[in-house]
């Protein structure tokens, strides 16, 4: 019974890591600059529940870039920075 206990907790202490974690992701978009802060606000919504984050992030940019929020020059750096940070919202 304590071995079964044990490894119960174990699972749940292993499990943790896996959650979102909000805080360390917002910390790390503190650093991004503007453009990967707005790609960062714009599909972090999303995030944690996109089975293609890339996609997203993509997604989340073109339209950045289309409406003229990130320039194209710039977009592909700031998304993938972006896109470091998002994934500790997985």
């Amino acid at each position: 019974m304590k071995k079964l206990l044990l490894a119960c907790a174990a699972f749940g202490v292993m499990t943790v890591p896996a959650l979102a974690d909000q805080a360390s992701a917002d910390k790390c978009a503190a650093g991004l600059d503007a453009n990967g802060q707005a790609i960062y606000a714009a599909a972090a919504p999303q995030a944690a529940a996109a089975s293609d984050l890339r996609g997203l992030v993509t997604s989340v940019t073109k339209s950045l870039v289309s409406n003229g929020t990130v320039s194209m020059g710039d977009a592909r750096g700031a998304a993938e920075a972006a896109g470091s940070c998002l994934m500790k919202l997985r």
